[in-house]
């Protein structure tokens, strides 16, 4: 499959880039063909332009500033995204690939009379969300009950791919686990994406 690997993350020294180095590592094990996008390094702007904006509802959306990733987006058929949660949210650069490249027209259409949106990633067949949590389980999970999980797996794929199948993979607590733990974890990742045909 033609993987694309979103990594959001400002230090190439972190635990997040780490994690995608050995998500791609076993997704090219396994034969898949990976495209990696690291959003800091490219410099991605997460702002929604003017002309983006003017144009969400024309006839037309105007994505000519993100048009490569528009291209990788539409090409891929799994996506694994790693980032970290920061106040149980997306980091504003994912948050910016989201808005821009997501776009009416590519991930989306809109209805005719602004009613429910029609999906388009019809090809999008895994993603994989890979996040670190400086907060411990209960507080994510019990008290604020995944709110990260829940715009990934039903505003963004339940709109835009409703058939793809989703996987949620959070390590808590991650300034300060054993080094055992984190390896645990980079296990179950590579288990899940070794499992994706």
């Amino acid at each position: 499959m033609k993987c694309l690997l979103v990594t959001a993350h400002p230090l190439r020294e972190s635990l997040c880039s780490a994690l995608s180095d050995r998500a791609a590592e076993a997704l090219r094990e396994m034969g898949h063909e990976v495209i990696r996008e690291d959003l800091y390094e490219v410099n991605f702007c997460a702002e929604l332009t003017t002309e983006e904006r003017r144009t969400y509802y024309a006839s037309s959306y105007d994505f000519s500033e993100v048009k490569d990733q528009v291209t990788r987006l539409l090409k891929a058929e799994a996506i694994v995204l790693v980032f970290p949660t920061w106040w149980f949210g997306f980091p504003a650069i994912l948050k910016g690939w989201f808005d821009r490249v997501w776009g009416p027209g590519i991930a989306y259409d809109h209805a005719g009379d602004f009613g429910p949106i029609k999906p388009r990633l019809n090809r999008l067949r895994h993603l994989a969300a890979v996040t670190t949590l400086g907060s411990p389980w209960w507080v994510d999970r019990l008290l604020l009950r995944q709110p990260v999980k829940r715009v990934l797996k039903s505003a963004l794929l339940g709109a835009c791919a409703p058939t793809c199948r989703f996987k949620m993979l959070s390590l808590y607590k991650c300034e300060r686990l054993p080094g055992a733990v984190v390896d645990r974890f980079t296990a179950k990742i590579t288990r899940i994406l070794r499992n994706w045909k």
